[in-house]
């Protein structure tokens, strides 16, 4: 089998590994991060100029390494290929390898930020999509001192309190180790994230499990969607989140 996989810059580490440990003819395309921040509809055009650029006389199926991502997928077609999407709200699922295990200890852990390898070194949006994030033309990315200088020192704390700490909301903060970190220095980098938050600090170990199942199938109807050429990914919010409908002619 010949795979393209289309994913998110988050994925690099495990999906480079699940590609090299894979028994099928696996090609990875990396999406910056910064597609999560430019809004569903410009996210939506720029996955889609990516599956319409597969030569499918080159593969046979494409592999999404993406979740719902609030609906940034949505309206995603299949052309020539089939797509293969995981059923996961966002990527913290496959992070952990299961929805089940993802929202168990989100229960158990409300108001906990993760964070990965993936989401240090490459979770910071740079160049066009920076300027047209959502962050950057509300003002949501403007230092303290970025605010003063605009507002004054009157309404620069509030400003900043309510746009710009974007981690105000949460109490904790939770490293997902992979296996695959080369060193101590990411576990170092989250630690010291959560210290300058004031967030309480834990680990968590990942798994690949569902990776891996994205690379090498079975792609289960219950943890896969599978988006026949021809159709589209429509958000159904039910047990399944999403669905393939038939796109009219």
């Amino acid at each position: 089998m010949r795979h393209t996989i289309i994913s998110c810059e988050v994925f690099t580490r495990e999906l480079c590994d699940a590609a090299a440990r894979s028994p099928h003819q696996v090609d990875v395309r990396f999406l910056p991060k910064g597609l999560h921040d430019i809004g569903c509809t410009g996210m939506l055009a720029r996955l889609q100029n990516a599956v319409d650029a597969v030569d499918p006389s080159l593969c046979d199926t494409i592999l999404l390494g993406y979740g719902l991502c609030n609906n940034g997928i949505a309206g995603l077609t299949a052309r020539a290929n089939p797509i293969v999407v995981p059923r996961a709200h966002d990527c913290m699922t496959l992070f952990f390898g299961s929805r089940q295990r993802y929202e168990e200890y989100f229960s158990r852990n409300p108001g906990t930020y993760f964070l990965t390898t993936g989401w240090i070194e490459r979770g910071e949006a740079t160049g066009e999509l920076r300027q047209i994030s959502i962050q950057h033309t509300s003002g949501m990315d403007m230092t303290y001192q970025q605010l003063v200088e605009k507002y004054g020192e009157d309404n620069a704390r509030f400003l900043y309190d309510q746009l710009c700490d974007q981690t105000k909301h949460y109490r904790q903060l939770t490293f997902i180790t992979m296996g695959l970190e080369p060193n101590g220095s990411f576990l170092e980098t989250a630690r010291q994230r959560a210290a300058e938050k004031r967030l309480e600090f834990s680990t968590e170990e990942g798994s690949l499990r569902l990776i891996h199942a994205l690379v090498n199938g079975p792609w289960t109807e219950d943890e896969f969607l599978v988006v026949p050429p021809g159709h589209r990914i429509v958000a159904d919010y039910g047990a399944g989140l999403i669905s393939a409908e038939k796109v009219p002619a």
